[in-house]
């Protein structure tokens, strides 16, 4: 565990200096879930290289965990994960946090990443945190609110320099800015299908795992366009699932899809997260 030695530099070049502040400005004008993908995978990967952002915090009025997942990896999606799964992971991490004077620090992964338990369905991001070798944590609390929302960012990089550090320190505000200018993407409720019930319902219907994942975001009320910007395909990919879709279900619009399928068919992760053991070190 490694907290942030580093300042942003007060000697920049021009052009270091210009993409920087370009890339705060477009993260000023993120309105909506694609721009903050799109913002995420633009040139603030210079600064901040990774593969998924999580933000995690807790919901005073429901007593409960809240979560965002942003990743252009396919299937690692908000909408898949129990927030009730990420606790263990949100009060290690926090814990960490608040030890180090709520300054921004990473952990290094190593080749082993994580360990899972083996209950509950295999699922993207789970799949696709056994690539991750580094994290960078940081946090930002609201005094007026009395809530912390942690973010996390997963890097499939080995051991990142201190770089990364001192970026997370100073594009988190307008991170957190950007994140809060969002809606919540729309969680399943208790009405929702069990896992096997979704799998049923797809099998009867035919669809692909792909299809029914675009079938979700066109019942979330997603363009074409926005979808494919989530998914991270082109917007003929999307519209040739959706011919494909339309054609399985015998019917001739996004409406009629939505209203013959009904609550969303994809499976929750049900399984526990947990953290190999990793190096403490400081410098």
């Amino acid at each position: 565990m490694i907290p942030s030695p580093f300042s942003f530099p007060s000697s920049l070049s021009d052009e270091h200096l210009e993409r920087y502040f370009r890339v705060i400005r477009e993260g000023i004008a993120v309105q909506s879930h694609s721009d903050l993908l799109r913002w995420l995978q633009g040139e603030i990967q210079h600064y901040l290289p990774h593969e998924i952002m999580l933000a995690v915090w807790n919901d005073s009025g429901a007593n409960s965990l809240r979560h965002d997942l942003v990743s252009v990896l396919p299937g690692v999606r908000t909408e898949h994960l129990h927030s009730e799964n990420l606790l263990a992971l949100q009060r290690g991490l926090y814990s960490c946090w608040v030890e180090l004077g709520k300054a921004p620090y990473r952990l290094s992964l190593g080749a082993c990443g994580f360990r899972f338990g083996d209950r509950g369905p295999l699922c993207a991001f789970r799949e696709a945190l056994h690539d991750m070798r580094s994290l960078l944590v940081h946090g930002i609390s609201d005094e007026r609110g009395g809530q912390d929302c942690l973010y996390v960012i997963f890097s499939s990089t080995d051991n990142l320099n201190d770089s990364p550090l001192g970026a997370m320190e100073n594009l988190l505000p307008y991170l957190d800015t950007a994140l809060r200018r969002v809606q919540p993407l729309a969680r399943r409720n208790s009405a929702a299908p069990s896992p096997a019930d979704a799998s049923q319902n797809s099998e009867s219907y035919g669809l692909s795992t792909r299809e029914v994942e675009i079938l979700d975001w066109v019942r979330a009320g997603k363009t074409n366009a926005e979808i494919a910007s989530i998914l991270a395909i082109s917007i003929y990919t999307v519209k040739n699932h959706l011919r494909r879709i339309f054609k399985k279900l015998d019917v001739y619009n996004r409406v009629q899809a939505i209203s013959k399928t009904g609550p969303a068919q994809i499976a929750e992760a049900g399984s526990e997260l947990s953290l190999q053991s990793v190096s403490t070190s400081k410098h």
